[in-house]
């Protein structure tokens, strides 16, 4: 169970490398490349609106081949996007650029799923530590993608053209690994002998006696009774608490991708280097990550809710610190804080998510949950890139509060509705 958590938070990481090395340079590649300006991040909405797209494929997938072929596939389709991607910013194609970030997509729509197969790698009393541990695997991503993108800018001609082909490289290792993993649910426990402490003789005596069973109408025999249909996607998605997390993962996904998006754009119209924008994505995604190895204990000890509360909390503190100055340190700071507030509201959503459906019905549950998150990025996408080029740095912040704070009522309002359930 351990090995298997290692490798599919390894995976995570290799998969944020990827990601976060999209963010990193696709806002600035668009740029240099838009017919407009306010188009620059183009490319990056085209990877998020592929990955909704692909919810609906991705779950048929899931469905009929299994988690690991299905995760190898979406890899093989990340190599491949990677390899679009440097063809067109070698000829310098905008619209290539987005057709190959929206295939990349489909890699995105799996690779999203890692955290609900991490909690169906471990017994019911583990979920909470699973989902936290394996999202805590982006921390190598969060080292290796910024450092990747910023090492290999200058390998060719064409600037970023070279991080393209490193992806690829990423790509192939992380086919590698997960071919090493068993994607076989644990069993609860170990099975008992047939008869404990008994001679052959007794146990022989035991065999002949009648099943306590054979005395049970076959009306209500517990084996006999069928299993209930899966509810259609409309009634799942009715449940408060599926709202409820849908909501604390869409909107803490959508603002985070929001500012991260523009950071790096934010930064070049600021005077500041690529490096620097490298270096403050590194420390926004450790602030994403890091917090994984300790998140499950939170939510365990005080609940979901609290927990995402803490979230909506630290997005407005990130939004202060960005409103306060445009240094170095101010990025940084913000962004890491950033990373933190978005690790509480996105692991506590997942494992609220957790109890709003069937085993039967996760597929089509867990891809209504993605979609929502994949729509709200890609909107947040494009509108970071009009915003931050046309508005600035300062109106993109206000303007993330407003869905902070509808969140953050919503959890207050659902939380006084349990109290008298409670």
């Amino acid at each position: 169970m351990q090995r298997n958590l290692f490798l599919l938070a390894l995976c995570q990481g290799l998969f944020l490398t990827n990601n976060i090395t999209f963010i990193a340079i696709n806002g600035l590649v668009g740029f240099s490349m838009a017919p407009f300006g306010w188009l620059a991040t183009l490319p990056i909405m085209a990877y998020v609106v592929g990955s909704a797209a692909a919810t609906g494929l991705v779950a048929r997938v899931q469905r009929q081949w299994g988690r690991q072929k299905a995760f190898q596939s979406a890899i093989l389709v990340a190599i491949g996007s990677s390899l679009l991607c440097f063809l067109a910013a070698w000829q310098r194609e905008f619209w290539l650029l987005v057709f190959a970030t929206f295939v990349a997509g489909y890699y995105q729509a799996n690779a999203q799923l890692y955290r609900f197969a991490a909690a169906e790698l471990v017994t019911e009393e583990y979920k909470e530590r699973a989902v936290s541990w394996v999202l805590a695997g982006g921390i190598f991503g969060a080292v290796l993608g910024p450092n990747l993108a910023a090492s290999s800018k200058d390998w060719f001609a064409v600037p970023f053209a070279g991080s393209y082909l490193g992806l690829i490289g990423v790509g192939l290792l992380a086919a590698v690994v997960m071919a090493r993993i068993d994607f076989r649910p644990p069993q609860s426990g170990g099975r008992m002998p047939a008869n404990p402490g008994r001679t052959p003789e007794a146990s022989a005596v035991a065999a002949t006696a009648p099943s306590p069973s054979a005395s049970i109408p076959p009306a209500v025999r517990p084996e006999l009774f069928e299993a209930p249909a899966p509810r259609p996607i409309g009634e799942i998605m009715r449940q408060p608490v599926f709202v409820v997390s849908a909501l604390g993962a869409a909107i803490g996904y959508g603002v985070m991708n929001l500012l991260m998006a523009a950071t790096p754009l934010a930064m070049q119209i600021c005077g500041l280097p690529f490096s620097d924008a490298a270096f403050v994505l590194q420390w926004h995604v450790i602030g994403m990550f890091a917090p994984g190895f300790f998140t499950g204990h939170l939510i365990k000890r005080f609940g979901p809710m609290k927990v995402m509360g803490a979230g909506v909390f630290l997005n407005l503190v990130c939004i202060g610190i960005a409103l306060s100055g445009t240094d170095l340190e101010e990025f940084t700071i913000a962004l890491f804080v950033l990373g933190v507030g978005w690790n509480f509201l996105f692991t506590a959503s997942t494992t609220m998510g957790l109890s709003s459906y069937r085993a039967e019905e996760k597929d089509k549950a867990q891809g209504s949950l993605n979609f929502w998150v994949f729509f709200t990025m890609g909107l947040s996408s494009l509108g970071s890139g009009a915003l931050v080029t046309t508005q600035g740095w300062s109106l993109l912040n206000i303007a993330s509060v407003f869905p902070i704070v509808v969140l953050g009522l919503v959890l207050f309002f659902y939380a006084q509705a349990k109290k008298p359930a409670a």
